[in-house]
């Protein structure tokens, strides 16, 4: 299963006033949150995070870039990501979970 979504991060980021100043990028780890939202929003299974065995920052990502976000399960307990603003890759890596149990959908 794969999961993708778009997003950007802000200029009044409460993580860019340091980082760094007069030349803001975003943190990787702002971008690694992106990234595990993009992978629990995409599923009506919960996960439980265990790790991200492999990170690997490419490129600099800078405020209110659009960022494409890539998630694809590969196994019932690892899944790798990409990210990319256009064509650039900005960072990439792998995911393990745990498999968890169905998400109860409420009815209105």
């Amino acid at each position: 299963m794969v999961f993708e979504r778009e997003v950007s991060v802000c200029n009044d980021h409460p993580s860019l006033a340091g980082h760094f100043p007069g030349h803001p990028i975003v943190p990787g780890v702002v971008l690694l949150h992106e990234v595990l939202d993009t992978f629990r929003q995409g599923s009506m299974v919960r996960r439980m995070v265990v790790g991200l065995p492999h990170v690997k920052f490419s490129a600099q990502l800078k405020p209110e870039e659009v960022v494409t976000i890539r998630v694809e399960e590969e196994t019932a307990t690892l899944a790798t990501f990409s990210c990319r603003v256009q064509s650039r890759l900005m960072a990439s890596g792998s995911i393990e979970f745990r498999p968890g149990t169905a998400l109860r959908v409420e009815r209105e």
